[in-house]
Formats: C-alpha cells, structure tokens, sequence
C-alpha cells in the first residue's frame, strides 16, 4: 500500500483534478464504439472514483477529531 501526505491546498487541488477526470472520462465512454478501449476507460473510472472516495472519507474522518 501506498501512502501521500499532502496538505489542505494538495487535497483539493487533487479532489477537482480527479473530478473533471472522472467527468471527461464519462464523456469518451459515451463516444467510444470500441468494445475493448471502452472497458480500459471503465476501469480507469472505476480506480478513480476509488481515488476520489479514499480522499472524501478521509476528509471527513480528518473533520471528526
């Protein structure tokens, strides 16, 4: 496993960096008609929105103590 510290100011950049990455990618899914590039950017969504959760729970949990 893997760990980044990262400040308040890198948190958030990396929480709208991941944002309008999961958003463009839900774009080229849409526009994609080959089967296999489709999957390969519905994985790399999927890992994303992991990325992005770990950060949002982290947050909260960071907010809570």
């Amino acid at each position: 496993m893997v760990y980044l510290q990262v400040n308040e100011e890198e948190r958030t950049i990396l929480l709208q960096l991941l944002d309008t990455c999961i958003s463009d990618l839900r774009q080229e899914i849409a526009d994609t008609d080959n089967y296999n590039y489709k999957n390969m950017l519905k994985q790399r969504r999927e890992v994303l929105l992991k990325l992005l959760n770990a950060l949002q729970v982290d947050m909260q949990t960071e907010s809570m103590t």
